[in-house]
């Protein structure tokens, strides 16, 4: 069993989204211990969107189904779609799972760029046509940078979990099990979370 850490470290210098507040850490020596004071925002770094987030309304981020974000899923290499994703770049390639991370050439950026890779319309339909429960994204944002929240809402409204930031640099096409868990904000839109793969390829 070989487990990947697919999350983006968390730091001051983390990408954020332009908009968003820049992470801050203040950690204080007590002596005895050390304690850090944060500040940041409930989508920093690798995240996930509750539908609360678009829809402000339905799941918050404590409430959503753990089910949704671990067990089985697939990472697609969708490199050769450059920074449109459509639905031809996925159809076929669906069958038999209902948790899907999308990996792109955005894995291996460490800066803000506007043309980031992104998911159109008619992909996120045919995700919520398949009954996804989740969908994750190595860029900033699942939906382009002039967005309207067409896609956010599409997805969450079919109760379609948004993980966003993910780092896929080191992981090939294929099965793996996930987990994927936020902080239980209570009432809150989203959270910074750890994401790891699992990967059984090989095993007994």
């Amino acid at each position: 069993m070989k487990i990947i850490d697919i999350t983006r470290p968390l730091s001051e210098g983390t990408l954020i989204y332009p908009g968003d507040i820049a992470p801050l850490f203040r950690q204080t020596d007590h002596g005895r211990y050390l304690i850090t004071d944060l500040h940041l925002s409930t989508h920093t770094g690798t995240h996930i969107d509750a539908p609360a987030h678009y829809l402000k309304t339905g799941d918050t981020i404590d409430t959503i189904p753990l089910s949704h974000i671990m067990g089985t899923c697939r990472v697609l290499d969708v490199t050769c779609a450059g920074t449109s994703i459509t639905a031809d770049h996925l159809r076929g390639r669906l069958d038999g799972i209902d948790r899907l991370l999308l990996k792109t050439s955005f894995s291996t950026t460490d800066r803000f760029i506007e043309n980031y890779p992104c998911l159109m319309t008619d992909a996120a339909r045919l995700i919520t046509g398949c009954d996804m429960k989740c969908v994750g994204i190595d860029s900033p944002s699942i939906e382009s940078y002039e967005c309207d929240g067409t896609v956010h809402r599409e997805l969450l409204s079919h109760g379609c979990i948004i993980l966003e930031l993910l780092d896929l640099s080191d992981v090939e096409e294929g099965d793996y099990e996930m987990i994927a868990l936020p902080l239980r904000f209570t009432g809150l839109d989203g959270s910074p979370a750890r994401v790891v793969l699992i990967d059984n390829h090989g095993c007994e």
